[in-house]
């Protein structure tokens, strides 16, 4: 299954992996949209993207390491 920008909790979860030693409250949207990007089941448009669904990627990572 491919990652959308809309799967903030998978997104979040596969963040979590791949960046164990990042605090998810002191990361910037644009090294955040890097990342997922890069993600290996990441397949969408970066022109989906925007600051809300950043932030809600953020906020799905915050309570996933809590």
């Amino acid at each position: 299954m491919k990652l959308k920008w809309t799967d903030s909790l998978e997104i979040a979860i596969a963040l979590e992996d791949a960046h164990p030693d990042v605090d998810p409250k002191a990361i910037r949207f644009t090294d955040l949209m890097d990342w997922v990007m890069a993600l290996d089941d990441f397949d969408d448009d970066p022109a989906h993207c925007g600051e809300k669904i950043l932030e809600g990627i953020q906020m799905a990572w915050i309570e996933e390491r809590e």
